[in-house]
C-alpha cells in the first residue's frame, strides 16, 4: 500500500494513505497535510507509511500534548538551534508537567485558561509565581505549535487561540542618554571592546549580526555594510544563520565617523594577523572574531561588556542597549517609522511601534505642541 501527494496551496501538501483493516476487516483512509517543499511532502510520506507499516503509526486521537509537542519541535525545520532549545525548555518546564497528559484532541480554552492561573501563582522553581511575561512566551509557543496540527488537520481548531495570554505591564527599554554614549565611547579608548561597541551604537545591529560580520560586507568607500548572516550559540556550539528574518538581510548606511574607526579596525586587524603568522586578511574574515580568526562567542561578548561597565564604571545596561539606544536617537530625529524598522531589521515596522512605543509616544507629544505653538493664535481670532 503506497501513498498520495497533492498540492493544496503554493507550500501546502495533502498526504493520503491507506491504513492497515481494523479487526472487522474494514479499511480506512489518513490524511495529513504539511506544509513545505514537496521534498518536504515526501519525506514526511514516507515517515508515516514506515510507521504504519512497523505498526508505530500513533492515532491522532490517543497523542497527548507532550508526545505532539516533542514531536514537533524535533522535526519543525522552521526553528533555529537557539529557538528550539529555548522552546524546549518552555515545553519540558512550563507546558508538558502541567498540561503534558491531556489528549490533543481533548484540550479545552478551559484547560488552558487554567493553566495560566496555575503558572502565574506558582508555575516557577519551587512553587514560585512565574510573571506574566514568561506565561506569554509559554502561550505563545502552545499556540504556535497547535497551528501546525490544525494546519496537518489533526486538529479541527487552536483552542490557545480562543484564550489570550496574561496581560504584561509596558516597561521602557533600557538606552543612554547623549552624555553616557560620549561617556562610554571615552572610557572605552585603548579597550579592545571599543569598536563592536561604537558599531552597536552607529548601526543598531543585533550582538549575533555583529559577531558574524565579514570584511567582505563592508564597504567603507560608498559608507556601507551589508548584513548577512548572524552567529548563534546553541548548546551544540556555534553556527552562522541567516539573519533573524527577511528583512534582517539589510544594507546599512554608516556615519563618517564609524567609517573611519572601522578603517583603523581593519588596519590593526591587518597587523595582528601578520603578527601572529595568520596572514592577511580576505573577505571571509571576521570583523570582530578572536584573535586567532575563530568566532568569538556571543555570551563572552556579553561578559565582557558586563566585566567593563563594573571595572570602567559605565552605565550598568545590556549589551543590547547599545541597539535600543541606536533606535531611540532615530526616533528623536523623527524618522519614519518604516525607515527606522528596514534601519534595525525588524520584520515589519509594528514590531518596531510595540517595542518603542514610549518613545513614539513622547515624540508625538512633542509634535502636538509644536502644532498648538503653530495654530493657537490662529484659533483664539476667531
Amino acid at each position: 500500500m503506497t501513498g498520495s501527494i497533492t498540492r493544496r496551496g503554493k507550500r501546502s501538501w495533502r498526504l493520503k494513505f491507506d491504513l492497515p483493516p481494523d479487526t472487522n476487516g474494514q479499511r480506512s483512509t489518513r490524511y495529513v497535510t504539511v506544509r513545505g517543499t514537496r521534498a518536504d511532502a515526501e519525506r514526511e510520506l514516507t515517515r508515516l507509511l514506515a510507521a504504519r507499516d512497523g505498526g508505530t503509526l500513533v492515532d491522532p486521537s490517543q497523542t497527548t500534548v507532550a508526545e505532539y509537542l516533542r514531536t514537533w519541535l524535533a522535526q519543525d525545520q522552521d526553528l533555529s538551534g537557539k529557538t528550539r532549545e529555548r522552546y524546549r525548555e518552555l515545553a519540558e518546564q512550563q507546558i508538558i508537567p502541567h498540561l503534558g497528559s491531556v489528549a490533543l484532541q481533548r484540550l479545552r480554552p478551559s484547560a488552558v485558561q487554567n493553566w495560566h492561573t496555575t503558572l502565574l501563582g506558582s508555575g516557577g522553581r519551587r512553587g514560585r509565581p512565574l510573571s506574566a511575561r514568561t506565561v506569554g512566551h509559554a502561550h505563545r509557543l502552545l499556540r504556535r505549535a497547535l497551528q501546525r496540527a490544525v494546519q496537518r488537520e489533526e486538529l479541527a481548531r487552536n483552542v490557545a487561540g480562543a484564550v489570550s495570554p496574561p496581560k504584561v505591564e509596558a516597561h521602557e527599554v533600557e538606552i543612554l542618554d547623549a552624555g553616557q554614549v560620549a561617556s562610554v565611547i571615552k572610557k572605552l579608548q585603548g579597550h579592545d571592546l571599543r569598536p563592536i561597541v561604537a558599531m552597536a551604537l552607529a548601526t543598531g545591529m543585533r550582538r549575533g549580526e555583529l559577531l558574524g560580520l565579514q570584511l567582505g560586507d563592508l564597504d567603507l568607500d560608498a559608507g556601507l555594510l551589508r548584513v548577512e548572516r548572524s552567529l548563534e550559540e546553541t548548546k551544540s556550539g556555534l553556527r552562522f544563520k541567516p539573519p533573524k528574518s527577511k528583512a534582517g538581510r539589510r544594507t546599512i548606511s554608516l556615519p563618517s565617523s564609524t567609517v573611519v574607526m572601522l578603517r583603523d579596525h581593519r588596519r590593526r586587524l591587518l597587523e595582528t594577523r601578520l603578527l601572529l603568522g595568520l596572514g592577511k586578511p580576505n573577505d571571509e574574515t571576521l570583523l570582530f572574531g578572536n584573535l586567532d580568526g575563530t568566532p568569538r562567542r556571543p555570551s563572552s561578548l556579553t561578559a565582557a561588556w558586563r566585566w567593563a561597565c563594573k571595572s570602567l564604571d559605565l552605565p550598568k545596561v545590556s549589551f543590547h542597549a547599545l541597539r535600543h539606544t541606536h533606535a531611540s536617537a532615530l526616533i528623536a530625529a523623527k524618522l519614519d517609522v518604516v525607515q527606522i524598522s528596514k534601519r534595525l531589521g525588524h520584520a515589519n515596522p509594528t514590531i518596531t511601534l510595540n517595542v518603542y512605543s514610549h518613545l513614539f509616544a513622547a515624540t508625538d507629544a512633542a509634535a502636538a505642541a509644536a502644532i498648538e505653538a503653530l495654530m493657537g493664535g490662529t484659533m483664539d481670532e476667531q
